[in-house]
């Protein structure tokens, strides 16, 4: 979301989003105990957050391998000049796509992929990604273990 102003976060805020980084189920109430802010406090600065777009949704964190999804890897893109905003589309359609990254450097764009394994993994690449008039070379990074640092 393109935003020509970004919001002005204080302690508190960035505490609130700790929290919720650390733990999005918690209730308000223990939210703000943690914090040190009353409960109708807690609830005005999750609504802004929400509201100047800091918090864009909550999710679940899930193991990849015990979710079925055994086959991962990082994939680089070089790009034809001027076609991001056409493939960003694109990639958004493809379910395996779980990031997509505009970056600097050698390539263009790098994705996280997850597949169930690695026949459909090869598919996704090979028979979805390449193919893409957009897509000028690519090169894939399997990954044999993920490990999340926040826990």
């Amino acid at each position: 979301m393109p935003e020509t102003r970004r919001p002005v976060l204080d302690e508190t805020d960035r505490r609130i989003l700790d929290e919720l980084t650390r733990d999005a189920r918690q209730s308000v109430t223990a939210l703000a105990a943690t914090v040190h802010i009353s409960r109708a406090h807690a609830y005005e600065r999750i609504r802004r957050l929400h509201e100047q777009g800091v918090i864009l949704r909550y999710t679940a964190v899930i193991d990849p391998a015990r979710a079925g999804l055994e086959a991962s890897a990082y994939v680089t893109l070089r790009l034809k000049q001027n076609t991001w905003a056409t493939l960003e589309a694109k990639l958004r359609e493809i379910p395996q796509v779980q990031h997509i990254a505009l970056v600097g450097g050698t390539f263009d764009v790098m994705l996280l992929v997850r597949a169930r394994g690695n026949a459909e993994l090869r598919d996704v690449i090979f028979e979805r990604i390449q193919p893409m008039p957009e897509v000028v070379d690519t090169q894939t990074f399997l990954i044999f273990e993920d490990v999340d640092v926040r826990g």
